[in-house]
């Protein structure tokens, strides 16, 4: 069984007529445009969500930084990040990096994968315009947006203390390379995850939440917390959004986009006979509509019991339950759905609070929501889903064959490089803006004019005691 990617045309149409060939590539074709086009959504809900999170003080800089997301980790993996997602899929376990790709002998899995490993080079004819090659350029597209959207997971946990220059670096070792490395052995149908172990992992719950999150919680221990955050015996303290209904629509429109993130994670492409996993196993469009949407209901309801109505975590759970679900969403039947999403959004808010006594001041609950509910995830589907066989030779899905990767993803691909950048970042000096910039805001420390300069940003002391209030001029 072949995966039918790009310039790899496996099944043969060339019997049907010219026009039904073409009918079947633009299907395709447009499908997963966009599918992509629609991931951007979830940008410009993180775009509102971190900014409204963050302090007036912050706001330009938090979406200045949402805006850097998008450049450099699509650069990135224009660059290298395609090529490591099909390079390293047999890596170790089937030669070296290196080996495979150039040697002209190469047999087996090597053998079926070399072409698509020579269509990702950035100077392939498969990545520009091609008439005899629709397919490379929009599978690459979706793939872009998923790296693009585990780099932006991390962003809203970091904001308001961190240089722009370090974000950066960050944003593209975690999407441009250690999420793509989990995706290579997770996520594909030659990955060693899936062929040694039996992985699945339908909607990414470890191998781009569980990644994230816990690259994140390493990013978060060197960054330390606000000014501010704990109190003189350690205690944290609210450091309340500065527009919590702007953070509320933002998330609203993660779920959007959401949508098209889950619909892109279906493979189709002329010749097939029907929908598939990325590890070739048979699912439906209908599953992920129906599966979602109680998902999404589900979280929320979970989250505001887990978190007793709190506003933040309430909205928050909606992405918590899809996240617990994501792994399995192909297989879970809808009555499954509602007391996996149930559990892991009920729990999220305590994970989330628990960190924070701990002393990881994580400002949007990154860790909880994704690297928390991201694990959840991947581990219910060995439990719930155990037995699953994806395919011919493969090992069935278990407990073990989800926990394996899962800690291979949360740790060597998340929070070891996170925490190692970040401390090497830290010990140059490049990590953490300085007290004076922070205090006074990031905005007129990176960009020298505050967010809303309209208005007079006073404190809350000041607020209060009527001192220092302006009426904006019309």
């Amino acid at each position: 069984m072949y995966m039918d990617i790009g310039i790899l045309a496996q099944i043969p149409i060339e019997e049907l007529p010219e026009s039904t060939q073409f009918l079947e590539t633009f299907v395709t074709e447009t499908y997963y445009y966009w599918a992509s086009v629609f991931m951007l959504i979830i940008h410009v809900g993180f775009l509102a969500y971190e900014g409204g999170a963050s302090r007036a003080k912050n706001v330009l800089a938090t979406m200045v930084k949402n805006l850097l997301t998008l450049s450099t980790v699509g650069l990135a993996f224009f660059f290298f990040g395609w090529w490591v997602y099909w390079a390293f899929a047999l890596f170790p376990f089937n030669g070296g990096i290196i080996g495979p790709w150039t040697s002209p002998d190469v047999e087996g899995a090597a053998a079926d994968i070399l072409p698509l490993v020579q269509a990702s080079y950035p100077w392939s004819e498969a990545m520009g315009p091609n008439l005899g090659d629709n397919l490379t350029g929009v599978f690459w597209f979706a793939f872009s947006l998923f790296a693009m959207t585990t780099a932006s997971i991390m962003s809203g946990a970091v904001i308001e203390r961190i240089k722009l220059g370090a974000y950066v670096i960050l944003a593209t070792v975690l999407g441009g390379f250690t999420w793509v490395v989990a995706a290579a052995w997770g996520w594909n149908y030659w990955g060693w995850f899936t062929t040694n172990l039996g992985y699945h992992d339908f909607g990414c719950s470890a191998v781009v939440h569980g990644v994230s999150g816990f690259f994140a919680l390493g990013v978060l221990l060197n960054l330390g917390p606000r000014i501010g955050k704990y109190d003189e015996n350690g205690n944290p303290r609210p450091i309340l959004p500065h527009n919590l209904p702007l953070t509320m629509v933002g998330l609203m429109l993660i779920f959007v986009g959401f949508y098209a993130f889950l619909a892109a994670c279906v493979i189709y492409s002329p010749g097939f006979a029907r929908e598939t996993t990325i590890y070739d196993t048979p699912m439906t469009l209908a599953s992920i509509a129906v599966n979602t949407t109680l998902a999404l209901c589900v979280g929320i309801i979970g989250s505001y019991l887990g978190s007793k109505g709190d506003p933040f975590f309430t909205i928050s759970g909606g992405l918590a339950g899809i996240i617990s679900v994501g792994a399995g969403l192909d297989l879970y039947s809808p009555l499954l759905v509602i007391p996996i999403a149930f559990v892991g959004a009920l729990t999220m808010p305590w994970v989330g609070m628990w960190i924070e006594k701990l002393g990881v001041d994580d400002a949007v609950g990154a860790v909880a929501v994704h690297g928390y509910c991201g694990v959840f995830g991947a581990l219910a589907v060995g439990i719930m889903a155990s037995g699953y066989i994806q395919g011919e030779g493969y090992p069935a899905t278990g407990i073990i064959g989800q926990l394996i990767p899962t800690l291979i993803c949360i740790g060597l691909l998340g929070f070891l490089p996170g925490y190692g950048v970040s401390w090497v970042l830290n010990q140059m000096g490049l990590l953490r803006v300085p007290a004076e910039e922070e205090i006074e805001g990031l905005d007129l420390g990176d960009f020298g004019t505050p967010g809303y300069p309209e208005y007079s940003i006073v404190s809350g002391e000041e607020f209060h005691s009527g001192a220092g209030i302006k009426t904006p001029q019309v």
